[in-house]
């Protein structure tokens, strides 16, 4: 049987934190929730009221002899403006903010690492305010939220392009 680790990231939207992940070898299954709330089982209703507790995250499942952990780590910082604590572009509040959860020690360092590392490559001007916590309970959203990059891909697209998380991608991380 093929090794297998979750990973766990809030990103803001969460229907654009699926398709980074799930177009390469080694990563088994991305699945968008909930996690870091103080409810069991909450709806997206609970989640986007704000009260929750809750982050809008992504639950990566991936092995990582194929496709190890730094890696899924440099996809995730390019997919966010680490620097704000308000949200994630045009979606605001507590829900949207970002987080590493990490599922062991060896994530808690690589994470942390990985965090330093951006923080002293210049390539932001304000602090990198990006969250490193202790994975909580994850709680798979609706169906109609997963895998919404291959169902609803108009809006998808649409959703990326007003929210400007593709002009800040493209700015921060292309060049």
């Amino acid at each position: 049987m093929a090794k297998r680790e979750k990973a766990t990231f809030a990103g803001g939207c969460f229907w654009c934190m699926v398709k980074p992940f799930d177009q390469w070898n080694g990563i088994h299954e991305v699945i968008s929730g909930y996690t870091g709330g103080h409810i069991e089982n909450p709806s997206y209703e609970d989640v986007k009221s704000g009260e929750s507790g809750h982050y809008e995250a992504v639950e990566i499942t991936f092995n990582p002899d194929i496709f190890p952990y730094e890696e899924i780590l440099k996809i995730y910082w390019q997919q966010i403006d680490p620097t704000d604590d308000e949200g994630q572009f045009f979606d605001r509040g507590p829900q949207y903010r970002t987080a590493i959860f990490y599922h062991s020690e060896e994530q808690k360092v690589k994470a942390e690492q990985s965090k330093q590392n951006l923080e002293e490559s210049g390539k932001f001007s304000k602090p990198i305010v990006t969250k490193i916590l202790p994975a909580t309970p994850f709680y798979p959203a609706e169906e109609y939220h997963q895998a919404f990059y291959k169902k609803n891909p108009e809006k998808y697209k649409q959703e990326r392009i007003e929210s400007g998380r593709d002009a800040f991608i493209e700015k921060h991380w292309k060049s």
